[in-house]
């Protein structure tokens, strides 16, 4: 790597604004907020979103989309293409 032209890549908190969810990694994105973390260190701190703590495929609260179900109701309300 060339010096100079990277951006500075350090310990950084993710922390999920919905589920609580909190984690330690190691990022280029800055943050403005700081907190201290479970080491006693202060770390720069980035809100994401949503992460694995409220993503309803991994929490299971996910819905089954019947598609199969879809296309026949909608062939029986309009029919099929006529040409």
């Amino acid at each position: 790597m060339q010096p100079g032209i990277h951006p500075e890549y350090r310990p950084v908190v993710f922390r999920d604004k919905a589920g609580g969810l909190a984690f330690l990694t190691r990022s280029t994105a800055t943050g403005t907020q700081t907190v201290e973390w479970e080491d006693g260190r202060t770390y720069p701190v980035i809100g994401v979103e949503i992460s694995s703590a409220g993503h309803p495929f991994y929490t299971g609260r996910s819905r089954v989309l019947d598609t199969a179900g879809r296309v026949e109701r909608f062939q029986r309300r309009y029919g099929t293409a006529r040409r």
